[in-house]
């Protein structure tokens, strides 16, 4: 068993055990105090814990665990530049970006490189702002486009009005052919997002967009491949860095984020980081039972592990955030979805969960059936914003009460002599409330997730930064494109064979 496995099950399994029949209800009856002592806010973003199945006794476990786990020092290995991607012998300097915080050389020169990088972009943004370009075409897939894309969409009432942002990211022809309907090529300009340039959806629908817009005059980039994007008719000039030490998923505050800034200006960038570089210096600098993405990790980990739930849900209730439960499934799952230790051995303890959710109301309509009344209880993150930018305050209160009212159901569950019409409750839930939807807030809640991630990985005894798992599927597509497309291939495969045959009788 791996020393991680180990410390949880050591960690866990008694209070698991001695808490098996306690309920929500009773945890908060008991304690009067409860709703606010299991309270922490940082900044514009606060956070309730009181309605998660433990108890002050399995709290005190837990943090026990990240004080035997190393989670301080862990932090500080981060923000220092440690190596703590060692499958790709690379540090996870995303914190850089937007903080000073690392102490060693490593960490401050990238934290430099990032302010020059962000002092091009801002040059680019006002260029674009000075010229006829109406539009903006976001092309990448992934960290290059769920991160930018969930940020533009979630500040829409911040943006500045200078630009229609859109995005394109899926290899399917039809996203970019129904994409451009309506768009002015003369008064478009794209920006193609791809680390190496050699991402296969990004440079298929970058050759659509090259086409489309007559040649590379309006074209951007942004990549650590400056070759390969002037070979494609982008001129360096208009080519913004990239660095390996930056994962995809954790790049929306690199220039990979300059679709934000042409959609916020450059204040409104510069407050999201803001915002992110609060939640770094609590992250680095809170003790660890004062700690928000601490406890919000612990009680990730006490889910999964030690109440064996294999799912978590995230509900926002504001539909500036729908996008977030995508955002999330990536940061978490290609993050979190690991079965080994970094040195091959097997992790010995259920990694991940299986993230998903919607924004509320909408989903009370859908899923919320299975969420109340399905035999598994699936953990929930409640996430609200108090004051709205909107004028439709009735609207907004029924928003807020239909919130408040989720948790407390899903908590305190209902009793019916009928058993069709009984609430079993005992779903815990973590309720979170921005005081407004901001550029430094949502900076603030992105941070709360990235950290908390890493700080999962690290209790788990894997590596958060790596993906290997994305890889086999691109290269086994890499080689059947031949052989879809008509041509002679050799596929080994029988099932594949059978398919390939049913596509070209059907063309």
């Amino acid at each position: 068993m791996s020393a991680a496995a180990r410390r949880l099950q050591q960690a866990l399994a008694p209070h698991a055990r001695r808490l098996a029949d306690t309920r929500i209800a009773g945890l908060v009856g008991a304690d009067p105090a409860r709703a606010t002592a299991l309270s922490l806010r940082v900044g514009p973003l606060y956070a309730n814990f009181a309605r998660q199945r433990f108890d002050d006794q399995a709290l005190a476990g837990l943090y026990a665990l990240a004080a035997d786990a190393g989670l301080q020092d862990a932090l500080r290995a981060l923000f220092d530049g440690a190596m703590v991607n060692p499958s790709e012998q690379r540090p996870a300097l995303h914190v850089a970006l937007r903080s000073a915080l690392g102490t060693t050389p490593v960490a401050q020169d990238a934290h430099a490189q990032a302010r020059g990088a962000r002092a091009r972009m801002a040059s680019m943004v006002d260029a674009l702002a000075a010229s006829a370009v109406t539009d903006i075409v976001n092309v990448g897939i992934g960290g290059s486009d769920l991160g930018p894309r969930l940020v533009v969409d979630a500040l829409k009432d911040a943006h500045s009005g200078r630009f229609r942002v859109h995005f394109l990211t899926n290899v399917d022809g039809s996203d970019a052919f129904h994409r451009l309907r309506g768009l002015d090529p003369a008064k478009t300009a794209a920006i193609l997002v791809s680390k190496s340039f050699g991402t296969q959806e990004t440079l298929l629908n970058g050759t659509i967009l090259r086409d489309w817009l007559g040649g590379g005059e309006r074209l951007y980039a942004v990549s650590a491949n400056v070759e390969k994007a002037q070979a494609f008719g982008v001129d360096p000039a208009r080519v913004l860095p990239m660095w390996d030490w930056v994962g995809g998923r954790y790049s929306l505050w690199s220039t990979v984020g300059f679709a934000i800034a042409l959609a916020i200006g450059m204040d409104g960038f510069d407050a999201l980081l803001e915002g992110a570089a609060e939640m770094d210096a609590h992250v680095l600098e809170a003790p660890l039972d004062a700690n928000l993405p601490v406890l919000h990790a612990l009680t990730a980990v006490w889910n999964r592990n030690g109440l064996g739930l294999p799912t978590h849900a995230v509900l926002p209730y504001d539909e500036r955030l729908a996008l977030l439960p995508a955002y999330l499934q990536q940061l978490v799952m290609e993050s979190l979805g690991k079965s080994v230790t970094p040195d091959g051995e097997p992790a010995d303890v259920d990694t991940v969960p299986v993230l998903w959710g919607g924004a509320g109301t909408n989903s009370q309509h859908s899923f919320f059936q299975a969420l109340h009344q399905g035999t598994q209880s699936v953990p929930a993150d409640f996430i609200g914003t108090v004051r709205p930018d909107h004028p439709y305050a009735e609207n907004h209160a029924a928003l807020l009460s239909n919130l408040l009212a989720q948790t407390e159901a899903l908590a305190n569950g209902h009793a019916a002599e009928d058993a069709q019409k009984r609430y079993p409750g005992n779903r815990p839930s973590t309720l979170m409330l921005l005081d407004a939807l901001t550029p430094h807030s949502l900076g603030a809640l992105i941070a709360l997730y990235e950290h908390s991630v890493y700080l999962q990985s690290v209790l788990w005894g894997i590596n958060a930064f790596d993906q290997w798992g994305v890889e086999l599927g691109k290269r086994i597509a890499g080689e059947l494109l031949p052989a879809v497309k008509g041509e002679p291939a050799r596929v080994e495969d029988p099932v594949t064979r059978a398919l390939l045959a049913e596509i070209a009788s059907r063309r």
